[in-house]
């Protein structure tokens, strides 16, 4: 039942002080005295999680709806470039959800703590707070440097002197267009009214306000002295009581590297990461939070607002209690255990975090006596010390409120060193449409050579005779590229447009898997050259979804020869191993799966180069050989149905002596001359428009996934061990599993015959079209593991095949 009595009448009523404007505003605000020379009441916020208690639904939900308001104010695109930035410590969470709702910017917030071998990127003073210096510390230091709309969030708009400071500062250093100061509440007086739109014109900005409630605070003359006099009189020591309950430590499993807020930057990917990762966190919370808890409260740290937010959010849903949100602060406020006032009660105790400005009190407002059967405090790791777990620390002092004291520790996140390379890189840039690919330039950077003036086709019959008798290496020629028939073209279409839903959605999953398990802020790297789409579409929905612009290329990686070294020394010498995520289109049997993982280790011996991670993202993993994938399910994907004409012109890789030195990128062939032919963007077109009406589904999906055992079986490599030894051939190599490599068996190989499982039906028709084409026949089988296999001509001869070059039994 909400309660009659107005928490800002005691202080009205001593000081005169009045609260007017928006309805509202008595819902929003309480008020309290602040011992504090500089301003003697405080405005108390209900909806903030601060000093008061509040629901976490509720605290976040304010934030969020500020945050849509802002999106419908700047629009999509003018959203993506967007920074919002949130000020310490009231409004760290607020501004985390603010830049929720407006769900594509980086939020970043101002803080007080200094980080080693963090470089600042501003500051500025907040004149009439008890602690005035804000450090901007951001990991990125472009992140403030884009000329996107700047969102700067705060708890009230009182004076706008902060505002202006903060816009001053940075505006010198880098100057933008639009500003967008958002508050819960717009507090100026009438005198201030004019001074931001002014202060817009001064600077050549727009600068706009989004605010909740407004009103203003009339103050009698005297106010200060009164309300310090009233601090003086009402001010006595908070008796400490002896602890009863007990502390218990529970193991968050809080991701590793993803960062605890936005001290450094927050990203849209961040983001993503932790919201798949909160229900195990909240889950392991809620089984150490007693059965008959009825009141619980989840308190956050001073500046770690936002983690301790979601997690109470989370937890508000997953067990039968009431659960409350607020967090511990710096600010010191008079108690007064009156209905009328917004700060019943008060807990002291020293400051735990080996603050840069020296020890001192800490607080925590409407805790003690407030009913709470368990409090869960959420810290981070530099605030996990011995004075935490003192005598009269923090533990201690909640202990003595509550039977069920819960310590959940959060790791600092700490920006790593910029990976520095042992020794210069001297290689080229990458290859970018459209001198090199029908790509746009921005979509992938290909780290190859350019050989398209070199000769490099042989026939089909005469490369697999080679091959087989050992007297060449499949990458030291390319097959003379296939020129499909209409008929063909027409089969292509017709599985795009039957297939773009499925595979926009396995795209949605794959990308937004390894957004929240490998990488929030991935590089991209294909296999060449069937990965080179997926990882484009991968790329597409990471900005549909997330407003990210992720970095993206393309390198060589050769069965028996392995990945090219000098690519990962390019791609190490730009940017962190850690970061990169090597992506394919499908896999088959996991033969480059395992080379990847071998070719991995041998760099690393040989380079001292570490941190690249050898596991493949893919969009189908019909072999189950990975743990990064869109689906299991071996079904066509239309870019295995062509060769250059759906892969951006490029043929596949080749790594010859005579063309590859020990300091060049492996080569391909840009085939400018099929132009006429090219599907490629219309394949990506197809696909990425149907992002929208998968999203939710695909979210879904990739929560579930990454929910589940996703421990690769390789069974598809057991069942090509099986056909191998049934049909006789005793090679591996020479069976490929799955649609796409059969595909690739009709197009490139010298193909014996198609195993076909029983009943597969139209993921099958270009497959049966090309079967037909080259005399191959098309056996069906029962209980197949994959929906097709095709099998190369053992002990492969030119004689193998007649006169037109068709297949003939053996």
């Amino acid at each position: 039942m909400k309660n009659m009595v107005w928490s800002g009448t005691w202080v009205a009523e001593r000081l005169g002080v009045e609260l007017v404007g928006d309805e509202r505003l008595t819902d929003l605000l309480g008020l309290a005295l602040r011992r504090n020379p500089k301003r003697a009441h405080l405005l108390v916020s209900n909806v903030l999680g601060k000093h008061v208690p509040q629901l976490p639904s509720v605290v976040h939900g304010h934030g969020f709806a500020l945050g849509r308001r802002v999106r419908d104010l700047l629009g999509t695109e003018e959203g993506r470039r967007a920074v919002v930035l949130g000020y310490a410590e009231t409004a760290t969470g607020l501004g985390h959800s603010v830049a929720d709702g407006l769900g594509l910017a980086t939020c970043l917030h101002s803080t007080r703590r200094p980080v080693e071998g963090v470089a600042r990127a501003g500051g500025f003073e907040e004149s009439h707070s008890h602690a005035t210096s804000h450090l901007l510390l951001p990991e990125d230091p472009a992140l403030l440097a884009g000329d996107g709309p700047l969102v700067l969030v705060d708890d009230e708009f009182s004076t706008g002197n902060t505002v202006m400071n903060t816009i001053r500062d940075l505006h010198q250093r880098y100057p933008r267009k639009r500003y967008v100061v958002v508050a819960l509440v717009d507090m100026r007086s009438a005198a201030d009214l004019g001074r931001l739109t002014e202060f817009g014109r001064e600077i050549g900005a727009r600068i706009d306000l989004v605010t909740a409630a407004a009103g203003t605070v009339r103050l009698p003359e005297g106010v200060l002295e009164k309300g310090q006099e009233l601090v003086a009189r009402h001010e006595s020591a908070v008796p400490h009581r002896q602890a009863y309950g007990t502390v218990t430590r529970v193991e968050l499993g809080w991701p590793r590297g993803l960062p605890d807020g936005g001290r450094h930057g927050f990203t849209p990917g961040h983001r993503a990461w932790l919201e798949h990762a909160l229900p195990a966190m909240a889950a392991r919370l809620a089984e150490a939070i007693p059965g008959g808890a009825r009141r619980v409260l989840v308190l956050g740290f001073e500046e770690l607002m936002y983690a301790p937010l979601r997690l109470a959010r989370e937890l508000e849903e997953t067990v039968p209690a009431e659960v409350r949100y607020s967090t511990t602060t710096r600010s010191p406020v008079l108690a007064v255990d009156d209905p009328g006032y917004a700060i019943r009660s008060r807990i002291v105790f020293p400051a735990h975090d080996a603050p840069a400005d020296g020890p001192g009190e800490r607080y925590a407002y409407n805790v003690a006596d407030a009913g709470f059967d368990a409090v869960v405090a959420v810290v981070d790791s530099v605030a996990d010390t011995p004075e935490l777990h003192a005598p009269g620390g923090l533990l201690d002092r909640l202990a003595a409120h509550t039977p069920h004291v819960l310590l959940a520790v959060v790791p600092s996140y700490v920006p790593a060193p910029p990976y520095a390379p042992e020794r210069p890189a001297m290689l080229p840039e990458p290859l970018r449409g459209p001198a090199f690919s029908s790509y746009a330039p921005d979509e992938v950077g290909w780290l190859l050579q350019d050989l398209s003036d070199v000769t490099l086709e042989a026939p089909t019959e005469e490369r697999e005779e080679a091959i087989q008798k050992g007297g060449a290496h499949y990458a030291e020629s390319l097959p003379v590229e296939y020129q499909p028939s209409e008929q063909y073209q027409e089969l292509f279409h017709a599985a795009l447009e039957s297939s773009a839903v499925r595979i926009a959605q396995a795209v949605g999953v794959v990308t937004e898997s390894l957004l929240a398990e490998r990488s929030p802020r991935p590089v991209l790297v294909s296999l060449a050259r069937a990965g080179t789409p997926v990882g484009i579409l991968m790329r597409r929905w990471a900005h549909h979804r997330h407003g990210l612009d992720l970095p993206h290329y393309a390198v060589s990686i050769v069965r028996g020869r392995g990945i090219d070294a000098n690519a990962l020394r390019y791609l190490a010498d730009r940017h962190d191993p850690r970061d990169v995520v090597f992506v394919d289109g499908w896999t088959g049997k996991g033969a480059i799966t395992r080379e990847l993982a071998d070719a991995i280790r041998e760099f690393e011996e040989s380079d001292g180069i570490t941190g690249f991670d050898p596991e493949i993202a893919v969009l189908a993993d019909p072999g189950s050989c990975v743990r990064t994938y869109g689906t299991r399910e071996d079904f066509l994907i239309p870019s295995a149905c062509l060769n250059s004409t759906v892969s951006g012109l490029i043929s596949r890789t080749v790594l010859r002596a005579d063309l590859v030195g020990p300091h060049d990128y492996h080569g391909a062939k840009f085939y400018r001359e099929l132009a006429g032919a090219d599907v490629s963007g219309a394949f990506l077109d197809a696909v990425s428009a149907r992002f929208s009406e998968v999203e939710e589904a695909a979210c879904a999906q990739a929560k579930e996934l990454l929910a589940g055992d996703r421990t690769p079986t390789w069974e598809g490599w057991a069942a090509v061990e099986r056909i191998s030894e049934e049909y006789g051939i005793h090679d591996v190599n020479l069976v490929k599993p799955g649609v796409g490599e059969t595909t690739r068996v009709l197009l490139r190989r010298v193909p014996w015959k198609i195993l076909a499982r029983s009943g597969a039906g139209a993921d099958l028709d270009h497959v049966r079209l090309l079967a037909e084409q080259r005399g191959v026949p098309v056996e069906e089988v029962d209980g197949l593991p994959y929906t097709c296999v095709g099998l190369i001509h053992p002990q492969y001869t030119r004689g193998a095949t007649g006169a037109d070059g068709k297949a003939v039994a053996v």
